[in-house]
Formats: structure tokens, sequence, C-alpha cells
């Protein structure tokens, strides 16, 4: 039998869409078109994968998310939103969605996203309370460890909380001196290169050998961590 997905979706052709699709994948798909019946489905029945749309009648995405985690319902999340804003993503991330997709998305990266999620659960690996994701690039909040592409990548506990801060604030361009002061938390004098110095120290350690590219400098602006292909 293949997994059990909630697909939490109020738009009547994307949900028939996606109901179709990934039955054709093997997967046992139940459709709710509000937020209250996914809620009520989610608590009522087992689900390996919950995909769960942010805009919803009756009760936004969001909101059902936080419930859920309230009731330490533990079933990966992953979110669909159309409000692709580094602050939406964020506020679905922190409601404990383990994951978001932003419409239109490619079916086959939709799929990719629930087998990982899927994996995890499988594994024990902590959902998105304790884990931020970013490509293939994880970390565990909780033990503090970091993986990319499944091999362990050791880091000092500044270059930890540099790489923390960074992936918290994906897609957002961030200051050197925004940098300094939550990663070092000391107002520094504008003349030192210490914000250089460990990002160059993490480019080593998190991009050297993968083509797709996180840490980004902006002339003039600072830096933003975001994913992009080749950079």
């Amino acid at each position: 039998m293949g997994l059990k997905i909630l697909l939490v979706e109020d738009e009547a052709k994307l949900a028939d869409m996606l109901q179709r699709g990934l039955k054709q994948e093997g997967y046992q798909v139940s459709v709710a078109m509000s937020g209250t019946t996914g809620l009520e489905m989610a608590q009522s029945f087992t689900f390996d994968v919950i995909i769960l749309d942010i805009m919803l009648p009756e009760m936004s995405g969001v909101e059902v998310c936080k419930k859920l985690r309230q009731q330490e319902l533990d079933t990966p999340i992953l979110m669909l939103t159309a409000l692709d804003s580094p602050e939406n993503i964020v506020t679905g991330l922190d409601s404990g969605a383990d994951d978001y997709l932003v419409k239109p998305f490619n079916f086959g990266e939709l799929g990719a996203r629930i087998r990982t999620l899927a994996r995890r659960r499988q594994n024990g690996i902590p959902s998105s309370k304790h884990l931020l994701t970013i490509a293939d690039l994880e970390i565990n909040t909780q033990s503090k460890t970091v993986t990319r592409a499944g091999a362990a990548i050791t880091l000092t506990a500044t270059e930890y909380r540099l790489l923390e801060f960074l992936i918290q604030r994906q897609n957002i361009v961030l200051s050197r001196i925004e940098i300094l002061e939550n990663v070092w938390n000391i107002d520094f004098n504008l003349g030192t290169n210490v914000v250089d110095v460990y990002i160059n120290y993490l480019r080593k350690k998190i991009d050297k050998n993968h083509p797709t590219k996180l840490i980004h400098t902006i002339i003039g602006m600072g830096y933003v961590f975001k994913q992009e292909e080749g950079a």
C-alpha cells in the first residue's frame, strides 16, 4: 500500500489534478476543501504526509498547522502557498510546517518533497520544530548538526550561529551590521571584516564542490542566503 496523504486544498481544479497525479504515483489521497475539514480529518485519521494550502476558507493553513502541532501531532506537513515573500514563508514554517512549496510548482518537485518528508518520519528524523532546510542542506537546531547532500559538516560554534541566522532569514538581503548585531551580539566597529571572514569560512564548508550555491554577495548591501543553481 502507498503512503496515505491528506491534501487540504480549496481550489477544486488544482485539488483534482493533484489527487489524480498522486494516485498515479501509488499514493492513497484524501481531500479536504476547507481548513476546518482538514483539521478534523487530520485529527481523526492517520496520514503519512499532510499537504496544506496556506489560503483556505473557514480556517487558514497556518491556523490548522498551529492547532495540529499544539496537539503534538507530528505528521510531516508540506505547506502550499502562492505568497512567496520571505515573511509569509517564515510564518508558515514557524507555525510548524516541515517544508513549503510556492505555487505554481512542478509536480515532480512535489513528489520529491513528499518522499523526503516521508523518509524523515520513517527514519525518526525530527520535524520542523528542530530541522531547518534549504536545497539539500539540513540543520538540526536541537543537536546543532549540519549536513549537505547527506554528508556531515563540522562547524565551529561561531560558524554554526552564523549559518543558523542565515538560513532562518533565507531570501532576505542582510547587511554586515545586521549580521554582526545578531550573530556576535556586539556593535562592532564598521571597519571590521569579521563577517566577510566567516562568510568565507562557511562558503568553503557549505558551498564548495556543490553546483547549487547558497551564500551570495550583494555588492554594496551585504549577503543573501538562497538557492541558486550554478552561482
